[in-house]
């Protein structure tokens, strides 16, 4: 039942505080980091990839990613022939427009097709790592990473682990 409210608040707040912005994404460089999770500069969570290493939220978010949207989007981000490269969306949607559209989905007819991204706000599995998969299709789209599992990365922080609880419903 707490999993249902986290995902359920989830989709109200990218409904209503979250409004469509139309300029570009700002730089997806790291300027601050709070318990393990990193921010540019427009404070919309980031990626940071130093020595091969990436931090724990890119990790998760290409595990995440290959858990529930490759099936659609193609490996790593690549696209499909049905649904579009999210490694290069990413770079054109804002951090907005990429919980609006993953939380209530989208619907693109024209005369030639017709694609249909449907709503993953109440699945706990895309909604409670939201954030993971932004900031790996950040890293994507920066070239930052490459196309196969990130061969070393940060340990997984205590906030992260308490974040995936409380939205999953993990009683202590």
């Amino acid at each position: 039942m707490r999993a249902i409210l986290c995902v359920a608040a989830f989709a109200a707040v990218v409904t209503f505080v979250h409004p469509v912005f139309a300029e570009a994404p700002p730089d997806p460089a790291a300027v601050k980091e709070e318990d393990g999770k990193y921010f540019d500069k427009e404070d919309n969570p980031t990626f940071k990839v130093t020595n091969g290493s990436t931090d724990w939220y890119t990790y998760s978010g290409y595990r995440r990613y290959h858990s529930e949207c490759h099936v659609c989007h193609g490996p790593d981000g690549e696209g499909s022939s049905y649904a579009p490269a999210l490694k290069e969306s990413v770079k054109t949607l804002s951090y907005g427009e990429f919980l609006e559209v993953v939380a209530s989905g989208r619907k693109n007819v024209n005369t030639s097709h017709t694609n249909v991204m449907p709503a993953f706000g109440d699945n706990p599995n895309v909604a409670c790592y939201i954030d993971d998969l932004y900031v790996y299709l950040r890293a994507r789209g920066a070239d930052a990473v490459g196309r196969v599992r990130p061969a070393k990365h940060d340990d997984k922080p205590p906030a992260a682990q308490q974040a995936e609880d409380s939205c999953m419903g993990v009683k202590k």
